[in-house]
């Protein structure tokens, strides 16, 4: 069985092992298509700050029940799945008010415990969701990116009535760019790639700003009768930016983050409360996988074209090598486990 992990930082691993057959309460997914995440490269390059190593990444992925672990029910040997990654306790306080993603006892699949870049991956039948046959499962894996992208926006309150800008658009933007048109909001997106803008485009962003060549603040101060964006949603991770969407966002605007530094930023204090702004986190999801299946299969959202690329899983040196060698040609790259 193809398995792929890191063994360390900077030392990736692609060997044959024997897989554990399911424990009590468990499912094992023979693994069809898996996608490589930003946050698997973070892994790989020692900047993330939750794994423990050695460590089979891989959190995006679907494919076939083969076996069920005892007491299992609501699934059966042969259903097509896809894996929800987050595991969490269900007793904490923020699970029981319903935000199990940010769980006391939190355990991220691929992260805190092997995840989904082998032949077989064995997961608890909580973090299975069923899918229709008929959905690929290339778009299947593409489930787990578009529900964190359903979370930001659930915590920023979008609505149709909302201006949205996106800082960055690489998989993260892209991600929050569909869903939020799903919504029926604007949407404008910045970045410094002119490439990624005239994709952000092709996924239907009402206006783009190269933030290189043109003044983002300039750029949305039009936006809602003058007043700014309503949602800032920062996909970039970079310091800088916050304090920028501070200024920048409207009266009652919401900011969201999704990337994250270990660096301080400058935050204006004299912004928010002059706007009342409310500033969230956003991490993982929080259940919003049967959701946006359900979108998926009701073809609401159409991302297939967001796959640029796919590898064998004997290859995933080379696709891992492509991600950072060449950034500018991928958007999603999968893993093909069923070759």
């Amino acid at each position: 069985m193809v398995t792929i992990s890191v063994l360390e930082p900077h030392k990736l691993a692609i060997d044959q092992r024997e897989v554990h057959p399911p424990s009590k309460g468990e499912i094992a997914i023979q693994v069809m298509k898996a996608g490589i995440c930003g946050s698997d490269m973070h892994i790989l390059h020692g900047s993330n700050p939750f794994v423990n190593y050695p460590r089979i990444i891989g959190h995006e992925f679907a494919g076939v029940v083969t076996a069920l672990g005892g007491g299992v029910s609501g699934l059966a040997v042969g259903d097509h799945v896809v894996a929800d990654p987050v595991i969490s306790c269900g007793h904490c306080h923020p699970c029981r008010i319903g935000r199990s993603n940010v769980c006391a006892n939190l355990q991220v699949i691929g992260v805190h415990r092997d995840g989904g870049f082998r032949s077989i991956a064995v997961v608890p039948q909580e973090n299975a969701v069923r899918i229709s046959p008929s959905l690929g499962f290339d778009v299947a894996a593409l489930a787990e990116p578009l529900a964190v992208a359903a979370n930001v926006l659930w915590r920023t309150g979008c609505t149709a009535d909302d201006t949205v800008l996106i800082y960055g658009a690489g998989t993260v933007g892209i991600t929050v760019l569909q869903v939020a048109k799903m919504r029926g909001a604007r949407c404008l997106i910045a970045d410094i790639d002119e490439k990624r803008l005239d994709r952000a485009m092709e996924f239907g962003a009402d206006a783009v700003i190269n933030s290189k060549l043109k003044s983002v603040a300039e750029a949305v101060a039009g936006e809602m009768d003058g007043l700014g964006p309503s949602v800032v949603i920062d996909g970039a991770g970079i310091p800088a930016l916050l304090d920028e969407a501070c200024r920048i966002a409207g009266p009652a605007g919401r900011i969201g983050l999704l990337g994250f530094s270990a660096a301080p930023c400058n935050v204006s204090q004299q912004e928010i409360v002059r706007k009342e702004l409310t500033l969230v986190g956003s991490r993982l999801n929080r259940r919003f996988i049967p959701e946006v299946v359900e979108w998926l299969e009701a073809g609401k959202l159409k991302p297939s074209n967001m796959i640029t690329q796919t590898f064998g899983a004997k290859d995933a040196r080379a696709a891992f090598n492509l991600i950072e060698q060449n950034p500018e040609k991928t958007l999603k790259v999968q893993l093909a486990f069923d070759a």
